[in-house]
């Protein structure tokens, strides 16, 4: 059995649930996006890089209500939860629509489109659909991807591969990313 570690916002998701497999059902119950953690590919891939306060905000659920429920669990102590997460902000992406769209963002130069349920649907992992489709576009052009999720790992992650991206709240539980390839 793997070492039982802290349960904190910072704590990754693939390592919580190294440590305690058990708490694979609770955590997907959370929100129903977690159940793409049943996706092997991306629970040795997002798993691996998400923390549980960016799952939070991927699950629509305040951190503090994960980590506590998550702790519970666990038969671990919540005393101190609110002191934890009390420097876990909403981040850059929290708050849907608060992010004005940017002039870049222009449905004319949405060259892909990508329906990440159903990629996931299929044992698929949408961020390398993504980044497949954004070699096949030409710098400047726009992939779109459709989520029932917010995708904060995937924008950290193409944000840190030099691509611009947006994402917005188009309907209730509906998302959509706009990713524009780097230049050249």
């Amino acid at each position: 059995m793997t070492e039982r570690i802290p349960i904190t916002p910072q704590t990754r998701v693939a390592a919580l649930l190294d440590a305690y497999p058990e708490l694979e059902e609770v955590l997907i119950r959370q929100a129903p996006s977690f159940r793409n953690l049943r996706n092997p590919i991306l629970r040795r891939t997002v798993a691996r890089v998400a923390t549980l306060e960016k799952a939070a905000r991927v699950g629509g659920i305040p951190v503090q209500d994960l980590v506590v429920t998550l702790r519970r669990a666990a038969g671990l102590h919540v005393d101190d939860v609110r002191a934890e997460v009390a420097g876990c902000g909403p981040g850059p992406f929290e708050a849907p629509g608060a992010v004005a769209r940017p002039p870049w963002v222009d449905e004319a130069k949405v060259r892909r489109r990508i329906d990440a349920d159903r990629v996931l649907a299929v044992g698929g992992v949408p961020l390398e659909r993504v980044e497949k489709d954004l070699e096949a576009v030409a710098p400047g052009e726009i992939v779109c991807l459709e989520t029932g999720f917010r995708p904060d790992p995937l924008l950290e992650h193409l944000r840190g591969a030099g691509h611009r991206a947006w994402v917005h709240e188009a309907a209730p539980g509906r998302f959509r990313t706009f990713v524009e390839r780097r230049p050249g």
